[in-house]
C-alpha cells in the first residue's frame, strides 16, 4: 500500500537554517567551502553538497581502475613467478625483493583474507585485501630492475614502456582517492585532470577498458560541470 499522501505530493522538506547545518559538519570543514563562494554560506553548501555528489562519482571510476590495475600487475608478477619456477605464489616473496611496507601489507591482507576464506586462501582474496598503496608503490623506481621488467608487459599500451609515464598518473589517482575516502573537499583538484589519468591508467592495460568504464552516459562530466 502506498504511504504517498493524497495526490501523490511530497511531504514539505523543513527547512534547515544554513548556520545550523554548518555547525554540525563543523566550521572548520565548510570553511573551505564558505572562502571559495567569498563568504556566501548557503551557496558554500550546496557546493558542499555538489562536492559529495563529485566524489561518489569518482570513487565509482577509480574502484573500477583500481581493480583494472592491480589485476593486471597481479597477472604480470603471477606469470614471472611461474616463469622462475618457484614454489608458491609472487606474495610469498622468497628472494626478498619487496620492501618491508609491502610485505607487512601482503602480511595483513593475507590474515584478513584467511578470516573469510579460511585455509587456502585464493591469491584473488588477497589481491582484493592489498591496498591501492601497495599496488602503487610497486610502480616505483626502487622496482626499476626487478620488477617492472615483468609489470609492464601488463601494459602494452603504454608509450614507450616508460615506467614514470604509468607511476606519476597513479600516484595522482591515489592520491586523489585517499580525499575522497576522508571526506575532504576536492573542489581545488583538477578533476578533469584526474579523468584524463584514469583514461591514461586504463588505455595504457586495453584500450577497450578505457571505453567500458567510461561509459557513464556522460554522468561524471555533467558533474563537472555542474559546479554551484
Amino acid at each position: 500500500m502506498s504511504t504517498s499522501p493524497p495526490g501523490g505530493c511530497r511531504p514539505a522538506v523543513p527547512v534547515v537554517d544554513a548556520a545550523r547545518i554548518q555547525d554540525r559538519l563543523a566550521v572548520p570543514r565548510v570553511a573551505t567551502y564558505v572562502e571559495a563562494c567569498q563568504g556566501d554560506l548557503d551557496r558554500a553548501l550546496l557546493l558542499y553538497r555538489w562536492n559529495a555528489i563529485l566524489a561518489g562519482a569518482l570513487w565509482e571510476t577509480l574502484g573500477h581502475t583500481e581493480v583494472l590495475l592491480r589485476n593486471a600487475i597481479h597477472d604480470a608478477l603471477t606469470t614471472r613467478h611461474g616463469i622462475r619456477g618457484i614454489a608458491g605464489s609472487w606474495f610469498d616473496d622468497v628472494d626478498g625483493e619487496l620492501d618491508r611496507r609491502a610485505r607487512d601489507e601482503i602480511i595483513t591482507a593475507k590474515r584478513r583474507a584467511r578470516r573469510s576464506a579460511g585455509i587456502g586462501v585464493p591469491p584473488g582474496k588477497i589481491v582484493a585485501e592489498l591496498p591501492f598503496g601497495f599496488w602503487r608503490y610497486l610502480l616505483a623506481r626502487r622496482y626499476s630492475a626487478t620488477l617492472w621488467p615483468a609489470i609492464r608487459h601488463a601494459f602494452p599500451h603504454l608509450p614507450g614502456r616508460d615506467r614514470v609515464q604509468l607511476e606519476e598518473p597513479v600516484i595522482r589517482l591515489h592520491q586523489v582517492r585517499n580525499r575522497i575516502a576522508h571526506h575532504e573537499p576536492l573542489i581545488r583538484e583538477d578533476i578533469p585532470a584526474r579523468v584524463a589519468d584514469v583514461e591514461a591508467v586504463l588505455e595504457a592495460i586495453d584500450p577497450a577498458l578505457r571505453a567500458w568504464v567510461r561509459d557513464d552516459g556522460g554522468r561524471l562530466g555533467a558533474i563537472i560541470d555542474q559546479r554551484p
